[in-house]
């Protein structure tokens, strides 16, 4: 029994004897490329399904790693590709030697020089006495090279790994990642063009060669219209990447400086333009718009730069702590105790995976894992100090004045011009129209992104409504309280002229008895001295004094029988009449 089950054994054993493991591999590659050619995203899924089953069997081989990388990136998936090819990400690689603490601070300056993108066994060492990190490029050796013929390997320099993830880590929003590695993918594909030309032959163009290539391409059928190669692709990719990392670099600048309008102008230029941007280095420009808004003192807009910046990116420390700041700037205490207890909540998961949140080659700026701690302890005094002043009753009295951005004491027609601008910019309607210009990393997050931009845009919303009803309120008091006091110191006014003028009636009557007394004294002096004088004596002597006294003493008597009249004289006066002539 057991040496005829032998040979059973043997024949299942030999069945696919004649299949070699390279064969297998082999057969996964052709499946591969003949489904990765229908250019179909369900093909090229499942492309990508044998190409990790012949890396499983050979998990080297770099045709089927470069098949793998550019499938994941022809489906948008540029996570996967930076998370394959993590190992030549230049800024993984610094924050790895910055974090060992291999060098010190006088090189760290060189760092990114310091970065080997080529493998180390091209690398010359001819010179014993040079420094490693940093390397000339040398025309000499470059001819020595070529002409020694090492130019033949370099299939195995791999420069498809440089574009690539130059293109993952554009799209990931790494874009000084991505513009070294283009930029070196570019480099070695020119290199290995210009060895293929030196190596090919004389006779390779020879007459004969060059008309039968002629004749052939004239009986030729018409070709399709051209497609733009990788090396198009990547040089307008290039351009981009420049364009927008000038503007960031000058945006910067501005704020360093405290050219902050300046730097909102720039930052706008690269949020609000007509070709999108990826959308880690989007978040990043939201952040530091935020922080120039902040320093201006436009509160509402740098909450809505925060929001903005958790909706493309919930994990950004510095978003929730600028956000929790500025909502305690306004005295808005208890959304700002939920900023701290979401950034509570996030520190104690780094502590607990011993890593910063997201992928490895994930920018986190102006963090540390070793300050976390440090960091949680500041933040659990923080929130018991606001828990307190929360239940002390301090959650009334928000500062809506610097959310919207007025002074005390403005008008109602700058009120409503403010409120009208705000709400044009941040109605929940538009909150997502920031979207539509952003590259998102996956193509799958866009539901959650919306949501989540959706959701702060309508809480911010409606702190400023209820902002706004609330100073209306108290400007319509303050305008109504302005008015009573107006009526009432012209009420007051009004008393004093109506005083002073009964003041001055009574010091006119006073005045009046007083010349009607002196009048009677008069009167009374001159009758005595009339009487007393001797009439005949003195008639033809002083006829015309006489006369002219007789016209004077008639007008007075006028004028004190008006005065009597006026004030009301009622008593007799003795009156003497004598006949004069006339």
């Amino acid at each position: 029994m057991a040496a005829s089950s032998s040979p059973c054994l043997s024949s299942n054993d030999k069945k696919h004897w004649w299949l070699s493991t390279r064969k297998i591999v082999d057969k996964y590659i052709r499946d591969a490329r003949s489904l990765i050619a229908s250019h179909e995203h369900s093909e090229i899924a499942y492309a990508v399904g044998l190409l990790d089953a012949a890396l499983e069997i050979s998990p080297r081989f770099d045709l089927a790693l470069e098949l793998k990388a550019r499938s994941l990136l022809f489906l948008g998936r540029f996570k996967d590709v930076a998370d394959m090819l993590q190992d030549y990400i230049p800024s993984l690689k610094i924050a790895i030697e910055d974090s060992s603490g291999s060098a010190d601070s006088s090189t760290q300056n060189l760092s990114r020089e310091r970065v080997k993108l080529l493998n180390s066994s091209n690398s010359s060492s001819d010179s014993p006495c040079q420094d490693p990190s940093f390397k000339c490029f040398s025309i000499s050796d470059l001819k020595k090279k070529v002409m020694a013929g090492l130019c033949k390997n370099g299939d195995k320099e791999g420069q498809w790994r440089y574009l690539v993830l130059g293109q993952a880590c554009c799209h990931l929003g790494l874009m000084e990642d991505a513009m070294a590695l283009l930029q070196t993918g570019k480099r070695l594909a020119a290199a290995a063009f210009r060895r293929e030309s030196t190596s090919l032959s004389d006779d390779s163009f020879s007459f004969p060669n060059f008309f039968n290539n002629t004749s052939s391409s004239n009986n030729a059928p018409s070709t399709p219209p051209r497609t733009i190669t990788e090396t198009e692709t990547v040089t307008h990719l290039l351009s981009h990447i420049k364009q927008l990392l000038r503007r960031r670099t000058a945006a910067l600048a501005a704020l360093e400086v405290g050219a902050y309008s300046e730097s909102i102008r720039h930052f706008s230029k690269i949020l609000d333009g007509r070709r999108g941007a990826p959308q880690g280095f989007l978040a990043e420009c939201y952040m530091q718009r935020a922080s120039a808004y902040r320093a201006t003192g436009r509160i509402a807009e740098a909450i809505a730069d925060c929001n903005r910046t958790l909706a493309l990116d919930p994990s950004c420390i510095q978003a929730l702590d600028t956000r929790a700041a500025l909502l305690e700037t306004v005295r808005c205490l208890p959304d700002c105790l939920h900023d701290l207890e979401h950034l509570k909540l996030l520190y104690n998961s780094i502590l607990r995976d011993r890593k910063l949140p997201g992928p490895t080659w994930k920018r986190h700026n102006n963090v540390r894992y070793r300050e976390i701690p440090g960091k949680l302890c500041v933040l659990t005094t923080k929130i018991q100090e606001l828990k307190q002043r929360v239940a002390s009753g301090e959650t009334g009295n928000v500062d809506y004045y610097a959310l919207i951005g007025l002074r005390r004491g403005c008008s109602r027609s700058e009120l409503d011009k403010a409120y009208l601008l705000l709400c044009l910019r941040h109605k929940p309607d538009k909150a997502t129209v920031f979207i539509d210009r952003c590259e998102l990393a996956d193509d799958r997050d866009i539901d959650s992104v919306r949501d989540r931009a959706k959701l702060s845009a309508l809480l911010l919303y409606r702190l400023l409504q209820k902002g706004y009803s609330s100073l209306s309120t108290a400007i319509i008091d303050e305008e109504a309280a302005e008015k009573q006091r107006k009526k009432a110191a012209a009420a007051l006014q009004a008393a004093q002229a109506q005083a002073q003028a009964q003041a001055q009636a009574a010091q006119a009557a006073a005045a009046a008895a007083i010349q009607i007394q002196q009048t009677q004294e008069a009167m009374i002096e001159f009758e005595s001295a009339s009487s007393n004088s001797n009439s005949n004596s003195n008639r033809m002597v002083h006829s015309s004094e006489a006369k002219a006294f007789q016209g004077v003493f008639c007008r007075d008597i006028a004028v004190v029988g008006n005065l009597l009249s006026q004030v009301g004289f009622n008593r007799p006066i003795t009156v003497k009449y004598e006949a004069l002539s006339c």
